[in-house]
Protein backbone atom coordinates (compact mmCIF):
# COMPACT_ATOMS: atom_id res chain seq x y z
CA UNK A 1 0.00 0.00 0.00
CA UNK A 2 1.26 3.31 -0.70
CA UNK A 3 0.19 5.40 2.39
CA UNK A 4 1.57 8.43 1.68
CA UNK A 5 -1.40 9.05 -0.71
CA UNK A 6 -3.87 8.66 2.19
CA UNK A 7 -2.02 11.22 3.84
CA UNK A 8 -1.58 13.89 1.34
CA UNK A 9 -3.93 16.35 0.81
CA UNK A 10 -6.56 15.94 -1.70
CA UNK A 11 -6.78 18.50 -4.85
CA UNK A 12 -10.05 20.92 -3.94
CA UNK A 13 -11.37 18.14 -0.76
CA UNK A 14 -11.02 21.19 1.59
CA UNK A 15 -12.85 23.97 -0.15
CA UNK A 16 -15.56 21.04 -1.46
CA UNK A 17 -16.61 20.19 2.56
CA UNK A 18 -15.94 24.28 3.16
CA UNK A 19 -18.88 24.99 1.07
CA UNK A 20 -21.05 22.37 2.55
CA UNK A 21 -20.30 23.15 5.90
CA UNK A 22 -21.15 26.68 5.29
CA UNK A 23 -24.61 25.90 3.87
CA UNK A 24 -24.85 23.28 6.87
CA UNK A 25 -24.45 26.16 9.06
CA UNK A 26 -26.82 28.37 7.57
CA UNK A 27 -29.74 25.39 8.17
CA UNK A 28 -28.62 25.90 11.95
CA UNK A 29 -30.77 29.46 12.25
CA UNK A 30 -33.30 28.43 9.33
CA UNK A 31 -34.05 30.79 6.47
CA UNK A 32 -37.26 32.10 7.56
CA UNK A 33 -35.23 35.34 7.88
CA UNK A 34 -31.73 34.66 7.03
CA UNK A 35 -28.47 36.58 8.40
CA UNK A 36 -25.66 38.00 6.34
CA UNK A 37 -23.69 35.09 8.03
CA UNK A 38 -26.58 32.77 6.32
CA UNK A 39 -26.05 34.13 3.08
CA UNK A 40 -22.44 33.90 2.70
CA UNK A 41 -23.22 30.41 2.97
CA UNK A 42 -25.71 29.97 0.65
CA UNK A 43 -23.20 32.08 -1.80
CA UNK A 44 -20.47 29.62 -1.27
CA UNK A 45 -22.79 26.70 -1.47
CA UNK A 46 -23.94 28.65 -5.13
CA UNK A 47 -19.96 29.36 -6.32
CA UNK A 48 -18.68 25.88 -5.60
CA UNK A 49 -21.11 24.52 -8.53
CA UNK A 50 -20.87 27.17 -10.60
CA UNK A 51 -19.41 25.38 -13.55
CA UNK A 52 -21.51 22.54 -13.16
CA UNK A 53 -25.08 22.36 -15.10
CA UNK A 54 -26.43 22.76 -11.82
CA UNK A 55 -25.40 26.63 -11.64
CA UNK A 56 -27.99 28.59 -12.73
CA UNK A 57 -30.24 26.76 -10.10
CA UNK A 58 -28.42 26.62 -7.79
CA UNK A 59 -27.29 30.25 -8.01
CA UNK A 60 -30.94 31.57 -8.16
CA UNK A 61 -31.93 29.41 -4.86
CA UNK A 62 -28.79 30.88 -3.08
CA UNK A 63 -30.19 34.00 -3.82
CA UNK A 64 -34.00 33.54 -3.28
CA UNK A 65 -32.88 31.65 0.42
CA UNK A 66 -31.02 34.41 1.16
CA UNK A 67 -34.00 37.09 0.86
CA UNK A 68 -36.07 34.55 2.60
CA UNK A 69 -38.06 33.41 -0.16
CA UNK A 70 -37.51 30.36 -1.10
CA UNK A 71 -39.41 28.06 -2.48
CA UNK A 72 -40.23 24.27 -2.26
CA UNK A 73 -37.84 24.00 -6.33
CA UNK A 74 -35.05 26.24 -4.36
CA UNK A 75 -34.55 24.23 -1.58
CA UNK A 76 -34.57 21.28 -3.71
CA UNK A 77 -31.66 22.47 -5.77
CA UNK A 78 -29.96 23.42 -2.86
CA UNK A 79 -30.06 20.02 -1.38
CA UNK A 80 -28.92 18.48 -4.92
CA UNK A 81 -26.16 21.23 -5.17
CA UNK A 82 -25.04 19.77 -1.21
CA UNK A 83 -25.70 16.36 -2.56
CA UNK A 84 -23.32 16.68 -5.74
CA UNK A 85 -20.81 18.02 -3.26
CA UNK A 86 -20.38 15.54 -0.98
CA UNK A 87 -20.63 13.30 -3.96
CA UNK A 88 -17.24 14.56 -5.79
CA UNK A 89 -15.81 14.50 -2.04
CA UNK A 90 -16.51 10.69 -2.25
CA UNK A 91 -15.08 10.07 -5.25
CA UNK A 92 -12.25 11.81 -4.97
CA UNK A 93 -11.36 9.77 -1.85
CA UNK A 94 -12.49 6.74 -3.44
CA UNK A 95 -9.85 7.23 -6.31
CA UNK A 96 -7.30 7.92 -3.95
CA UNK A 97 -7.73 4.61 -2.16
CA UNK A 98 -7.81 2.87 -5.10
CA UNK A 99 -4.91 4.58 -6.39
CA UNK A 100 -3.21 3.56 -3.06
CA UNK A 101 -4.05 -0.18 -3.04
CA UNK A 102 -3.50 -0.75 -6.29
CA UNK A 103 -6.82 -1.69 -7.06
CA UNK A 104 -8.81 -2.23 -10.29
CA UNK A 105 -11.30 1.10 -10.31
CA UNK A 106 -14.70 0.46 -9.68
CA UNK A 107 -16.75 -0.66 -12.73
CA UNK A 108 -20.13 1.17 -13.69
CA UNK A 109 -23.41 -0.28 -13.36
CA UNK A 110 -26.83 0.33 -14.42
CA UNK A 111 -28.17 3.37 -13.38
CA UNK A 112 -30.36 3.11 -10.53
CA UNK A 113 -34.14 2.63 -11.93
CA UNK A 114 -37.35 4.23 -10.56
CA UNK A 115 -39.91 1.71 -9.85
CA UNK A 116 -43.05 3.96 -9.99
CA UNK A 117 -45.66 3.27 -6.54
CA UNK A 118 -48.70 1.39 -7.85
CA UNK A 119 -51.16 4.62 -7.38
CA UNK A 120 -49.14 7.36 -8.74
CA UNK A 121 -51.15 10.47 -8.34
CA UNK A 122 -51.28 8.87 -4.48
CA UNK A 123 -47.37 8.64 -3.93
CA UNK A 124 -47.26 12.02 -5.90
CA UNK A 125 -49.34 13.65 -2.99
CA UNK A 126 -47.70 12.00 -0.74
CA UNK A 127 -44.27 13.01 -1.62
CA UNK A 128 -45.55 16.45 -1.94
CA UNK A 129 -46.28 16.65 1.22
CA UNK A 130 -42.95 15.50 2.74
CA UNK A 131 -41.46 18.00 0.01
CA UNK A 132 -43.55 20.36 2.12
CA UNK A 133 -42.90 19.45 5.37
CA UNK A 134 -39.11 19.45 4.93
CA UNK A 135 -38.64 22.90 3.40
CA UNK A 136 -40.59 23.61 6.48
CA UNK A 137 -37.83 22.59 8.70
CA UNK A 138 -35.08 24.34 6.79
CA UNK A 139 -37.47 27.46 7.77
CA UNK A 140 -37.12 27.00 10.73
CA UNK A 141 -34.08 25.74 11.49
CA UNK A 142 -32.54 23.18 13.74
CA UNK A 143 -32.57 25.90 17.16
CA UNK A 144 -36.47 26.55 15.65
CA UNK A 145 -37.01 23.14 16.49
CA UNK A 146 -40.57 22.47 18.65
CA UNK A 147 -43.21 19.31 18.68
CA UNK A 148 -46.05 20.35 17.36
CA UNK A 149 -43.10 20.97 13.48
CA UNK A 150 -41.50 17.75 14.12
CA UNK A 151 -44.99 16.13 14.33
CA UNK A 152 -46.18 17.42 10.83
CA UNK A 153 -44.16 14.48 9.94
CA UNK A 154 -46.68 11.59 11.36
CA UNK A 155 -49.10 11.35 8.75
CA UNK A 156 -46.96 11.53 5.82
CA UNK A 157 -44.98 8.64 7.00
CA UNK A 158 -47.77 7.01 8.37
CA UNK A 159 -49.52 6.87 4.67
CA UNK A 160 -46.50 6.38 2.93
CA UNK A 161 -45.32 2.90 4.94
CA UNK A 162 -47.79 0.44 3.67
CA UNK A 163 -46.71 1.52 0.24
CA UNK A 164 -43.58 -0.73 -0.56
CA UNK A 165 -42.41 1.52 -2.91
CA UNK A 166 -42.54 4.42 -0.66
CA UNK A 167 -40.73 2.54 2.19
CA UNK A 168 -37.47 4.00 1.36
CA UNK A 169 -38.34 7.87 1.97
CA UNK A 170 -40.64 6.57 4.89
CA UNK A 171 -38.04 5.18 6.50
CA UNK A 172 -35.93 7.54 6.33
CA UNK A 173 -38.36 10.31 7.48
CA UNK A 174 -39.95 8.35 10.31
CA UNK A 175 -36.36 7.74 11.63
CA UNK A 176 -34.87 12.01 11.16
CA UNK A 177 -38.60 12.83 12.84
CA UNK A 178 -37.97 10.71 15.78
CA UNK A 179 -34.43 11.91 16.28
CA UNK A 180 -35.69 15.57 15.49
CA UNK A 181 -38.46 15.36 18.26
CA UNK A 182 -36.38 13.86 21.08
CA UNK A 183 -33.93 16.72 20.36
CA UNK A 184 -37.10 19.67 20.85
CA UNK A 185 -36.73 22.30 21.78
CA UNK A 186 -33.96 23.08 19.67
CA UNK A 187 -33.49 26.54 21.24
CA UNK A 188 -32.47 24.44 24.12
CA UNK A 189 -30.01 22.03 22.49
CA UNK A 190 -25.86 22.85 23.27
CA UNK A 191 -24.76 20.86 20.79
CA UNK A 192 -26.08 20.79 17.14
CA UNK A 193 -25.67 17.68 14.64
CA UNK A 194 -25.24 20.11 12.11
CA UNK A 195 -23.78 17.80 9.67
CA UNK A 196 -25.92 14.59 9.87
CA UNK A 197 -28.73 16.56 10.01
CA UNK A 198 -28.17 18.21 6.80
CA UNK A 199 -27.01 14.95 5.47
CA UNK A 200 -30.74 13.38 6.55
CA UNK A 201 -32.45 16.79 5.32
CA UNK A 202 -30.94 16.56 1.99
CA UNK A 203 -31.06 13.13 1.19
CA UNK A 204 -35.07 12.93 2.42
CA UNK A 205 -35.37 15.83 -0.13
CA UNK A 206 -34.08 14.37 -2.98
CA UNK A 207 -35.64 10.62 -2.23
CA UNK A 208 -39.27 12.37 -2.60
CA UNK A 209 -37.99 13.74 -6.19
CA UNK A 210 -39.79 11.35 -8.96
CA UNK A 211 -37.83 7.66 -9.78
CA UNK A 212 -35.17 9.09 -6.98
CA UNK A 213 -36.26 6.55 -4.38
CA UNK A 214 -36.99 3.54 -6.93
CA UNK A 215 -35.62 0.10 -6.61
CA UNK A 216 -31.98 -0.24 -8.25
CA UNK A 217 -31.22 -2.16 -11.16
CA UNK A 218 -30.27 -5.89 -10.38
CA UNK A 219 -28.99 -9.02 -12.06
CA UNK A 220 -28.54 -12.63 -10.76
CA UNK A 221 -25.42 -14.23 -10.29
CA UNK A 222 -23.43 -16.96 -10.01
CA UNK A 223 -20.04 -18.49 -8.60
CA UNK A 224 -18.02 -18.78 -5.20
CA UNK A 225 -18.31 -16.02 -2.38
CA UNK A 226 -15.29 -15.91 -0.42
CA UNK A 227 -16.21 -13.89 2.55
CA UNK A 228 -13.62 -11.45 4.17
CA UNK A 229 -15.79 -10.26 7.02
CA UNK A 230 -18.34 -8.81 8.95
CA UNK A 231 -19.37 -5.30 9.74
CA UNK A 232 -21.66 -5.08 12.65
CA UNK A 233 -23.59 -2.13 13.08
CA UNK A 234 -25.71 -1.61 16.09
CA UNK A 235 -28.11 0.80 17.82
CA UNK A 236 -31.05 0.89 20.72
CA UNK A 237 -33.60 -0.99 18.81
CA UNK A 238 -32.03 -2.30 15.73
CA UNK A 239 -29.41 -4.10 14.65
CA UNK A 240 -27.73 -4.67 11.20
CA UNK A 241 -24.46 -7.72 9.67
CA UNK A 242 -22.84 -6.57 6.33
CA UNK A 243 -20.75 -9.15 5.42
CA UNK A 244 -18.08 -7.94 2.63
CA UNK A 245 -16.65 -10.41 0.15
CA UNK A 246 -14.78 -11.81 -2.76
CA UNK A 247 -17.32 -12.75 -5.49
CA UNK A 248 -15.88 -15.28 -8.07
CA UNK A 249 -18.03 -15.29 -11.15
CA UNK A 250 -18.93 -19.16 -12.03
CA UNK A 251 -18.18 -18.06 -16.13
CA UNK A 252 -14.67 -17.08 -15.34
CA UNK A 253 -14.79 -13.07 -15.37
CA UNK A 254 -13.48 -10.85 -13.28
CA UNK A 255 -13.87 -10.99 -9.32
CA UNK A 256 -15.87 -8.27 -7.77
CA UNK A 257 -16.23 -6.84 -4.15
CA UNK A 258 -19.52 -7.17 -3.01
CA UNK A 259 -22.11 -7.01 0.60
CA UNK A 260 -24.41 -9.04 2.02
CA UNK A 261 -26.67 -7.48 5.44
CA UNK A 262 -29.06 -8.68 7.43
CA UNK A 263 -30.93 -6.59 9.69
CA UNK A 264 -33.18 -7.60 12.46
CA UNK A 265 -35.32 -5.39 15.45
CA UNK A 266 -34.22 -5.63 18.81
CA UNK A 267 -34.43 -4.76 22.28
CA UNK A 268 -32.52 -2.31 23.87
CA UNK A 269 -31.13 -4.87 26.52
CA UNK A 270 -29.84 -7.77 23.73
CA UNK A 271 -26.40 -6.69 23.20
CA UNK A 272 -22.71 -7.94 22.60
CA UNK A 273 -22.58 -11.71 21.27
CA UNK A 274 -27.06 -11.99 21.61
CA UNK A 275 -27.09 -9.95 18.43
CA UNK A 276 -25.94 -12.88 16.57
CA UNK A 277 -29.09 -14.84 17.79
CA UNK A 278 -31.45 -12.25 16.56
CA UNK A 279 -29.54 -12.39 12.81
CA UNK A 280 -28.37 -16.04 12.43
CA UNK A 281 -32.31 -17.37 11.66
CA UNK A 282 -32.37 -14.54 8.06
CA UNK A 283 -29.25 -15.62 6.51
CA UNK A 284 -26.99 -18.71 6.59
CA UNK A 285 -23.86 -16.93 5.48
CA UNK A 286 -23.14 -15.82 9.22
CA UNK A 287 -22.52 -19.82 9.50
CA UNK A 288 -19.88 -20.07 6.98
CA UNK A 289 -18.08 -16.68 7.82
CA UNK A 290 -17.72 -18.57 11.44
CA UNK A 291 -16.63 -21.26 9.88
CA UNK A 292 -13.90 -20.22 7.37
CA UNK A 293 -16.12 -21.52 4.47
CA UNK A 294 -16.54 -20.26 0.80
CA UNK A 295 -20.23 -19.96 -0.21
CA UNK A 296 -21.43 -21.52 -3.72
CA UNK A 297 -24.27 -19.33 -5.45
CA UNK A 298 -26.33 -19.93 -7.75
CA UNK A 299 -28.32 -16.96 -9.54
CA UNK A 300 -28.49 -14.58 -6.32
CA UNK A 301 -30.04 -11.25 -7.22
CA UNK A 302 -26.97 -8.56 -6.80
CA UNK A 303 -27.65 -5.07 -7.55
CA UNK A 304 -26.01 -2.70 -9.14
CA UNK A 305 -24.01 -1.15 -6.42
CA UNK A 306 -22.57 -4.52 -5.38
CA UNK A 307 -25.21 -5.47 -2.42
CA UNK A 308 -26.36 -9.10 -2.49
CA UNK A 309 -30.54 -9.56 -2.03
CA UNK A 310 -29.77 -12.47 0.19
CA UNK A 311 -31.54 -15.94 -0.57
CA UNK A 312 -30.40 -18.68 1.31
CA UNK A 313 -32.35 -21.28 -1.19
CA UNK A 314 -29.76 -19.85 -3.94
CA UNK A 315 -26.39 -20.21 -1.42
CA UNK A 316 -24.80 -23.30 -0.27
CA UNK A 317 -21.79 -23.90 1.83
CA UNK A 318 -18.70 -24.58 -0.09
CA UNK A 319 -15.22 -25.79 0.54
CA UNK A 320 -12.65 -24.08 3.92
CA UNK A 321 -11.59 -20.74 2.72
CA UNK A 322 -9.49 -18.81 5.25
CA UNK A 323 -10.13 -15.32 4.93
CA UNK A 324 -6.07 -14.05 5.26
CA UNK A 325 -5.70 -16.61 2.13
CA UNK A 326 -8.23 -14.61 0.67
CA UNK A 327 -6.87 -11.37 1.37
CA UNK A 328 -3.64 -12.00 -0.02
CA UNK A 329 -4.44 -14.00 -3.27
CA UNK A 330 -8.64 -12.59 -4.07
CA UNK A 331 -8.59 -9.36 -2.66
CA UNK A 332 -5.87 -7.39 -4.90
CA UNK A 333 -7.77 -7.88 -8.08
CA UNK A 334 -11.22 -7.34 -6.95
CA UNK A 335 -12.42 -4.55 -7.94
CA UNK A 336 -15.77 -2.78 -6.44
CA UNK A 337 -19.11 -1.80 -8.34
CA UNK A 338 -19.83 1.45 -8.82
CA UNK A 339 -21.89 3.15 -6.30
CA UNK A 340 -25.03 4.80 -7.29
CA UNK A 341 -25.48 8.59 -7.14
CA UNK A 342 -27.73 8.95 -4.01
CA UNK A 343 -24.65 7.04 -1.54
CA UNK A 344 -22.11 8.81 -2.73
CA UNK A 345 -21.04 10.33 0.62
CA UNK A 346 -17.45 10.26 2.24
CA UNK A 347 -19.38 8.59 5.17
CA UNK A 348 -19.91 5.93 3.06
CA UNK A 349 -16.65 4.54 2.15
CA UNK A 350 -15.68 0.97 3.59
CA UNK A 351 -12.93 -0.49 1.57
CA UNK A 352 -11.50 -3.54 2.17
CA UNK A 353 -7.70 -3.35 2.62
CA UNK A 354 -4.90 -5.80 4.16
CA UNK A 355 -2.08 -4.58 6.14
CA UNK A 356 0.98 -6.45 6.69
CA UNK A 357 4.63 -5.17 8.28
CA UNK A 358 2.97 -2.23 9.68
CA UNK A 359 4.22 -1.86 12.85
CA UNK A 360 2.01 -0.69 16.60
CA UNK A 361 1.90 3.10 18.22
CA UNK A 362 -0.69 2.87 21.07
CA UNK A 363 -1.01 6.63 22.64
CA UNK A 364 -1.78 6.33 25.93
CA UNK A 365 -2.80 9.80 26.45
CA UNK A 366 -5.06 9.45 23.93
CA UNK A 367 -6.96 6.53 26.11
CA UNK A 368 -4.95 3.88 24.69
CA UNK A 369 -5.48 4.81 20.91
CA UNK A 370 -4.47 2.66 18.55
CA UNK A 371 -2.72 3.67 14.93
CA UNK A 372 -0.55 1.43 12.69
CA UNK A 373 2.55 2.83 10.82
CA UNK A 374 2.44 2.01 7.25
CA UNK A 375 5.41 2.37 5.41
CA UNK A 376 6.50 5.32 7.00
CA UNK A 377 3.09 7.05 7.50
CA UNK A 378 0.86 7.22 10.68
CA UNK A 379 -2.95 5.37 9.52
CA UNK A 380 -4.91 5.70 12.67
CA UNK A 381 -7.20 2.37 13.57
CA UNK A 382 -10.67 2.75 14.49
CA UNK A 383 -10.98 0.15 17.33
CA UNK A 384 -14.42 1.45 18.61
CA UNK A 385 -15.92 0.09 15.90
CA UNK A 386 -14.54 -3.58 16.81
CA UNK A 387 -18.12 -5.05 18.41
CA UNK A 388 -17.93 -6.87 21.87
CA UNK A 389 -19.93 -9.56 20.02
CA UNK A 390 -16.58 -11.59 19.05
CA UNK A 391 -13.53 -12.07 20.09
CA UNK A 392 -11.28 -9.28 18.38
CA UNK A 393 -10.18 -6.63 21.05
CA UNK A 394 -8.28 -3.35 20.58
CA UNK A 395 -5.33 -5.42 22.31
CA UNK A 396 -5.52 -8.18 19.91
CA UNK A 397 -5.37 -5.48 17.07
CA UNK A 398 -2.42 -3.72 18.78
CA UNK A 399 -0.12 -7.21 18.63
CA UNK A 400 -0.93 -7.65 15.57
CA UNK A 401 1.13 -8.82 12.32
CA UNK A 402 -1.26 -8.59 9.62
CA UNK A 403 -4.75 -6.80 9.87
CA UNK A 404 -7.75 -6.98 7.15
CA UNK A 405 -10.25 -4.09 7.71
CA UNK A 406 -11.97 -1.72 6.34
CA UNK A 407 -10.43 1.97 5.21
CA UNK A 408 -13.36 4.55 5.91
CA UNK A 409 -12.88 8.32 6.30
CA UNK A 410 -14.05 10.35 8.90
CA UNK A 411 -13.46 13.62 10.77
CA UNK A 412 -10.55 14.72 7.80
CA UNK A 413 -8.59 11.66 8.04
CA UNK A 414 -8.17 7.65 6.56
CA UNK A 415 -9.04 5.25 9.27
CA UNK A 416 -9.01 1.53 9.50
CA UNK A 417 -11.76 -0.31 11.59
CA UNK A 418 -10.61 -3.79 11.76
CA UNK A 419 -12.66 -6.98 10.40
CA UNK A 420 -9.69 -9.29 11.40
CA UNK A 421 -6.32 -9.59 12.66
CA UNK A 422 -3.02 -12.06 12.83
CA UNK A 423 -0.83 -12.23 15.98
CA UNK A 424 1.84 -14.77 16.20
CA UNK A 425 0.80 -16.74 20.09
CA UNK A 426 3.64 -19.19 20.93
CA UNK A 427 5.62 -18.95 17.78
CA UNK A 428 2.39 -19.63 15.61
CA UNK A 429 0.12 -17.25 13.25
CA UNK A 430 -3.63 -16.71 15.12
CA UNK A 431 -6.33 -15.20 12.85
CA UNK A 432 -8.61 -13.42 15.10
CA UNK A 433 -12.27 -12.47 13.58
CA UNK A 434 -14.54 -9.78 14.70
CA UNK A 435 -17.60 -12.22 13.46
CA UNK A 436 -15.84 -15.11 15.20
CA UNK A 437 -19.15 -15.96 17.03
CA UNK A 438 -21.69 -15.19 14.52
CA UNK A 439 -22.85 -18.49 13.54
CA UNK A 440 -21.93 -20.09 16.70
CA UNK A 441 -18.92 -20.62 18.97
CA UNK A 442 -17.60 -23.00 21.01
CA UNK A 443 -15.66 -20.57 22.38
CA UNK A 444 -15.35 -20.31 26.07
CA UNK A 445 -15.67 -16.28 26.30
CA UNK A 446 -18.75 -16.80 23.57
CA UNK A 447 -20.60 -19.59 25.28
CA UNK A 448 -20.92 -17.17 27.91
CA UNK A 449 -21.98 -14.29 26.53
CA UNK A 450 -24.08 -16.29 24.23
CA UNK A 451 -26.22 -17.68 27.44
CA UNK A 452 -26.48 -14.46 29.44
CA UNK A 453 -28.12 -13.35 25.78
CA UNK A 454 -30.58 -16.47 25.54
CA UNK A 455 -31.56 -16.07 29.34
CA UNK A 456 -32.25 -12.29 28.32
CA UNK A 457 -34.30 -12.74 25.78
CA UNK A 458 -36.25 -15.66 27.48
CA UNK A 459 -37.10 -12.94 30.20
CA UNK A 460 -37.99 -10.65 28.03
CA UNK A 461 -40.65 -12.84 25.83
CA UNK A 462 -42.03 -14.53 29.19
CA UNK A 463 -42.75 -10.71 30.39
CA UNK A 464 -43.84 -9.80 26.68
CA UNK A 465 -46.09 -13.28 27.59
CA UNK A 466 -47.59 -12.08 30.10
CA UNK A 467 -48.59 -8.91 28.88
CA UNK A 468 -50.47 -10.34 26.37
CA UNK A 469 -52.06 -12.69 28.83
CA UNK A 470 -53.29 -9.64 30.44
Amino acid sequence: MRADLLTDPVDGLDEALAAVDGFDEALVDGLLRPQPGQASGLAGLAGAVAGSPLASRVAEAAEKAAAGAAGEDHFVALAAARVALLGSVHDALTARIEEAVGRPRAEEGDAADGVPAGDAEHAANLHAAARSWLCDLARAGWRGLDHDLVGGAAPVVSAMLPDPALRRPATLLDGFAAELAASCPGAALERVPVRRWADLWSRALLLTLPGAAGAPAVAEVSGRLLPLGVDLQEHATAVQAQVHAVFEPADGGASRLVRASVSAPKPDTVVGAGLWQLLRPHMSLLAAVSEGRAVELDAMPVTAGGDLLWDDARARTGEPAEVFATARVALPAAAAFATSPLDRHPARIAVPVLLEGHSVETREEDGGAVAFEVAGRRLAVDTGRVPAAGPLTPEAVASSGACLGLLRWDAGEFLLQPLAVERTVRKKAVAVHAGAWAGGTADKAGVRAEKAATDAVKVLRERAGKLLRK
